[in-house]
């Protein structure tokens, strides 16, 4: 293996080092944005009860801030309830890209990597067809064997960038589908949230009377 990455050249360094980074970024983001962490499925009905029940105060809107990407979105509508509809539909927007900025952390550079790798993979060709005709003007072309490192460097080039390029265009592809699909998750969420609300004001507020009574 050493062999052929010194056969490859010195494009063969920036190529690997792509390689790492983006098996690091999916890594990574596989990670960060599984759906129970993202879009946890009891902190919906959670939340909903605590607005039904007007059980909310301002520690749980602040817990629940921290606890979840999702939870971050609802609690801003949270926070804004007793204001008017629009400010909080606003209040929401602004806290969802925000989270959607953060889902797609590290996404444009694997993109980048896609798109860079076979053009490094294409430098290395280059690179091999001049070493191969530098020896053709050396040695003229009855000599084989130094005509073979540059015509080497040129496939081997060529390979690890396409090597690289497509399985980094399959992990952009799906983290990208990923993000899109827990995004539309979280506005459900977000919509609901605001339904909710506008129920728990429309019921009539229990006095210290009607409690009495």
């Amino acid at each position: 293996m050493f062999e052929i990455v010194t056969a490859g050249g010195i494009v063969m360094v920036p190529i690997i080092l792509c390689s790492i980074l983006a098996v690091a970024i999916t890594l990574e983001r596989l990670w960060t944005l599984r759906e129970q962490r993202v879009v946890p499925a009891e902190l919906a009905d959670k939340v909903w009860q605590w607005v039904e029940n007007r059980a909310l105060s301002d520690k749980q809107v602040a817990a629940l801030q921290q606890h979840s990407p999702l939870g971050s979105v609802l609690a801003a509508g949270l926070a804004n309830r007793h204001r008017d509809r629009s400010v909080m539909l606003e209040a929401i927007e602004d806290a969802g890209r925000h989270v959607v900025h953060d889902l797609e952390r590290f996404l444009n550079t694997l993109g980048t990597i896609a798109a860079i790798s076979p053009l490094l993979g294409l430098l290395g060709t280059v690179t091999g067809m001049m070493r191969t005709f530098k020896a053709i003007t050396v040695v003229g072309v009855g000599n084989p064997a130094a005509m073979a490192g540059g015509i080497s460097e040129a496939l081997i080039t060529t390979a690890a960038g396409l090597m690289v390029a497509i399985p980094a265009l399959v992990a952009y592809r799906y983290l990208r589908g990923r993000v899109d699909a827990l995004v539309i998750r979280m506005e459900k969420e977000s919509i609901k949230l605001v339904q909710a609300i506008d129920r728990a004001g429309a019921l009539p507020t229990l006095t210290t009377r009607d409690a009495a009574a």
